[in-house]
C-alpha cells in the first residue's frame, strides 16, 4: 500500500526543505481537495483489504466525520460549487488520520508473515 517517500532525505536536509515546502503548500492548495472540505487520507482507495480494516480501527467520531466529509465532497462535486472559505479544511486541519492505522496494519502484517515462516527445530537433549 505505502510508496516509497523521500520526505525523510528532505527532512535532513534544511536547504532543500526550504525550498520544498512551499513548493509542497502550493501542490496541495492546487489539488483541489481542501476547496471541497477533505482531508489528504480522505483520498486513499477503501479498495484494499489493509484500508478497509483501518477504517474499522478508527474511532467512532474519526470515522462519522470521514464520511460527512465525503458526502458533503460529494454534493459539492454534483452542484459544481466549492465550500465557503470558513468551511474550506485548513492547511493546519489536513493531518494525517488514518495512515497511522494503516502503517500500524502493514507492520503487524510483516510480523505476521515472519512469524508464520520461522521455523523452529527441537533441541536435542544432551544424555549426561
Amino acid at each position: 500500500m505505502s510508496a516509497p517517500s523521500i520526505t525523510k532525505f528532505i527532512i535532513k536536509r534544511p536547504w532543500l526543505k526550504r525550498w520544498m515546502v512551499p513548493l509542497a503548500n502550493w501542490y496541495a492548495d492546487a489539488a483541489g481537495y481542501r476547496k471541497i472540505g477533505l482531508r489528504a487520507d480522505d483520498l486513499i482507495p477503501e479498495e484494499s483489504d489493509t484500508v478497509m480494516l483501518a477504517l474499522k480501527r478508527l474511532p467512532p467520531k474519526e470515522a462519522y466525520d470521514r464520511v460527512f466529509r465525503i458526502r458533503r465532497a460529494m454534493q459539492c462535486s454534483v452542484s459544481h460549487t466549492l465550500l465557503p472559505k470558513d468551511q474550506q479544511t485548513k492547511p493546519e486541519e489536513d493531518y494525517l488520520y488514518l495512515t497511522p492505522y494503516i502503517r500500524e496494519i502493514e507492520a503487524e502484517s510483516r510480523e505476521r508473515g515472519d512469524l508464520e515462516a520461522m521455523v523452529v527445530k527441537k533441541r536435542k537433549q544432551n544424555k549426561s
